[in-house]
């Protein structure tokens, strides 16, 4: 009896001599992790910070000036009094509100086709890279990175033009077929990394390639598509020169081509024109910050084999 009572007692023992060791570790764990921090890499993000920052702080400085205050002084002065009638004045020369819905039709639909598109044509290229089709395909398709844009822009107006794509369709469809090389570039390292035992698992139960692909690969691919989403949207929203040299109709123009007014032949109107430039940045700043998350964890899971 005395055997069968000290049984447990010794295991309980043993049980509290683990937990208090664990304890003692993730104490020693956080104790090491705070010696371990790098203030040279802290110091470095700060100052590369400031490359951000001052710049900001300079936009939303000279947006809420006058003329007369933007030609005295250092330009970091805060403006007093503030100038709010800037934004005002660029909502009304700009058109504001029909330029911005023009610049979120094509931006929104853009995004939508390069993630159906790009997604499906990465997966084909990601489970069939081993056949010399395939992998030629793939880098055809990288190879077009290291074109420049300036130099396929003329035959690009001619042929909008003649296949009537010089209008916001025309725009999406060259977004998504432009952003094809560096997006499947993206997807094809994630969709590599997915185990095929997913995909084996869902043949068994009967699933087509198709099947599969939207109930299986798809979901799995949702940190990459917060990516290139971003990417995409970023990219479509802020473009100039593509816009500029496809569109014809001027009650079609997005908001880059919008703040084109406010430069003139001998002078710029600054106050305003930043004025614009802010009102501009500030939705595609609200869609970065409520996504970011998303982005970081899909740049991390595709670097994670």
């Amino acid at each position: 009896m005395t055997t069968a009572t000290n049984v447990p007692s010794q295991a309980q023992q043993e049980l509290d001599a683990v937990t208090a060791n664990d304890r003692r570790r993730r104490r020693g764990d956080t104790d090491d992790d705070t010696r371990k921090v790098n203030w040279w890499a802290t110091a470095l993000i700060a100052v590369c910070s400031l490359t951000i920052l001052i710049p900001l702080y300079l936009a939303v400085v000279v947006a809420l000036k006058t003329p007369d205050q933007l030609t005295t002084g250092t330009g970091f002065e805060w403006p007093n009094p503030v100038n709010w009638g800037n934004f005002a004045e660029a909502w009304e020369r700009t058109n504001f509100p029909q330029a911005l819905a023009n610049t979120a039709i094509i931006t929104v639909g853009a995004v939508v086709f390069t993630l159906l598109t790009s997604s499906v044509v990465a997966y084909a290229l990601a489970r069939n890279i081993h056949r010399p089709f395939f992998k030629g395909v793939f880098f055809y398709l990288l190879a077009a990175l290291f074109i420049p844009f300036p130099i396929i822009m003329l035959p690009l107006v001619k042929q909008t033009a003649l296949l009537g794509l010089d209008n916001q369709a025309g725009l999406i469809i060259l977004y998504t077929v432009y952003g094809l090389s560096l997006n499947i570039f993206i997807y094809t390292a994630y969709i590599r990394s997915i185990p095929i035992e997913l995909e084996e698992a869902a043949r068994i139960d009967g699933a087509s390639t198709w099947r599969v692909f939207r109930s299986v690969i798809f979901p799995l691919l949702m940190p990459m598509n917060a990516t290139v989403g971003i990417l995409t949207c970023v990219w479509a929203w802020n473009d100039f020169i593509m816009p500029l040299v496809v569109l014809t109709d001027p009650s079609a123009r997005t908001l880059p081509l919008a703040q084109y007014v406010f430069q003139g032949q001998f002078n710029t109107d600054y106050t305003v024109a930043f004025a614009s430039y802010l009102m501009a940045m500030a939705p595609l700043l609200i869609v970065y910050i409520f996504s970011q998350r998303w982005v970081i964890s899909g740049v991390t899971r595709g670097s994670i084999k």
